[in-house]
């Protein structure tokens, strides 16, 4: 018996793996993982237990839980954005032409 090798095909990420996947508003679904993931990172560096995360940013604390598997959908930019400033976090949203082959937002840190 002869084992076929075979080719992997890939194809290379466009950067947004929403955009990839081929989903509505993918530059909005991968603004909100990026903020979501800052506010995580930023709450597990606390070290708190979700009663206290859930009181720090003002939601329940099943939304927390959503928060941190990753449920990003579940809120609004806003809403993320609001956590960041309850987390004393400074938000700058700068404005510049758009350049081919980048994208439309980005979300950087600078800790």
């Amino acid at each position: 018996m002869s084992k076929q090798k075979k080719d992997i095909v890939f194809e290379e990420s466009s950067g947004n793996i929403f955009a990839d996947l081929g989903l509505e508003d993918a530059e909005e679904l991968q603004t909100r993982g990026m903020i979501g993931y800052h506010v995580i990172q930023l709450l597990k560096a606390q070290d708190l237990k979700q009663r206290e995360i859930a009181t720090q940013l003002g939601i329940k604390q099943a939304e927390v839980s959503h928060l941190l598997n990753g449920h990003f959908s579940r809120f609004t930019t806003d809403k993320l954005l609001e956590f960041l400033k309850r987390l004393d976090q400074k938000v700058i949203i700068q404005i510049s032409p758009h350049k081919k082959g980048e994208p439309y937002q980005r979300v950087a840190y600078s800790g």
